[in-house]
């Protein structure tokens, strides 16, 4: 039963033009993200040095090949500044951190053919820190949903199924977070905070994003605890928390794809408005929302608003798109 709805919804899904453009271009973005140090670094892929073969990048991913002495003791260099017998390096030769020290005017700084999409204030490849970016942006986004959804499918499954005290109480807590001014909330904690914290931005929109989640989830327990099959397991002496994961929950789970993908494209606007602000990573890390900041104290830089802030526009518009097209799929009133 449950293999035949997923096939359905699956079916219906691939349907929706623009939901699946926004699957591929989110897909897009995991690659770049996963394979960002290929695709922009200062260091080579692969490269012969004094009559031996290094693989710099590859050590970043925790992968031995390639790793000597030589290797080990030269990681902290500036592998441009190196003579290569043969080198192979990423279609862009500069990281989040490397400053060009030849940069000098606004002119310099601009788009061109040495720098793509232009440098920041102090140099910084701006191509780079998006390619980076989006490694922050995705991660954010990711590890405050399994956050929230961790939390507000436990709530809200025990609520929906237990009902009585225990739902009053679970109601009554889920009511008293979503009073909360979220943003404002995020802002004071992580201003409380005298250094930055990537984690501690993930963790308090996790924190704060449950509501609407286990809101969902309860509904859908309390319209499937009086099943005949849930009626069934209960009279086959299962376990409660049995019950609950492998028969309700596996039922139930529909309409919270759809909160998780609306919620992810919450927690990129919200990581990039903080950072935006002031108030997000810390300076040494490059997120797009942190590229949008540098934009506020150079206006004339038209570069360090309009590419970051086009891809932040295209990774919520596909996490949104996706979450409209899991809505329509999910209806069981389209099934013909």
């Amino acid at each position: 039963m449950a293999n035949n709805y997923l096939q359905f919804v699956k079916k219906q899904y691939k349907k929706n033009t623009l939901g699946m453009i926004s699957f591929y271009v989110v897909a897009s973005l995991i690659f770049v993200a996963v394979f960002a140090d290929f695709i922009s670094n200062d260091k080579p892929i692969i490269a012969k040095v004094n009559n031996e073969v290094v693989f710099p990048i590859f050590k970043d991913y925790a992968v031995s090949v390639g790793v000597s002495q030589w290797d080990a003791k030269y990681t902290s260099i500036n592998w441009n500044e190196l003579s290569y017998e043969w080198s192979i390096f990423p279609p862009v030769r500069y990281s989040p951190k490397t400053v060009d020290k030849t940069i000098r005017t606004l002119k310099e700084r601009a788009p061109s053919s040495k720098h793509l999409l232009g440098t920041d204030d102090i140099g910084r490849d701006v191509f780079a820190g998006i390619v980076h970016g989006s490694r922050y942006a995705l991660a954010i986004g990711f590890v405050a949903m399994i956050i929230a959804l961790s939390i507000g499918i436990v709530l809200g499954a025990i609520s929906g199924y237990y009902g009585g005290i225990i739902d009053i109480i679970i109601s009554r807590l889920i009511e008293l977070v979503i009073t909360f001014p979220t943003f404002f909330l995020i802002i004071t904690i992580v201003a409380m905070v005298q250094k930055g914290s990537l984690w501690l931005i993930m963790m308090m929109i996790g924190l704060t994003g449950w509501t609407s989640i286990a809101r969902f989830v309860r509904g859908e327990v309390l319209r499937l605890r009086n099943q005949d099959f849930i009626i069934a397991a209960d009279a086959l002496g299962y376990s409660t928390s049995r019950v609950i994961f492998k028969h309700v929950l596996p039922n139930a789970l529909a309409p919270v794809l759809v909160s998780a993908a609306f919620g992810i494209a919450s927690a990129v606007l919200v990581e990039s408005a903080l950072s935006f602000l002031g108030f997000g990573v810390p300076p040494t890390v490059v997120t797009w929302g942190s590229v949008l900041f540098k934009a506020r104290s150079s206006t004339s830089a038209w570069w360090l608003a309009v590419f970051p802030g086009l891809m932040i526009f295209i990774t919520v518009s596909a996490y949104n798109l996706i979450g409209d097209a899991l809505r329509d799929a999910t209806d069981p009133r389209l099934k013909m």
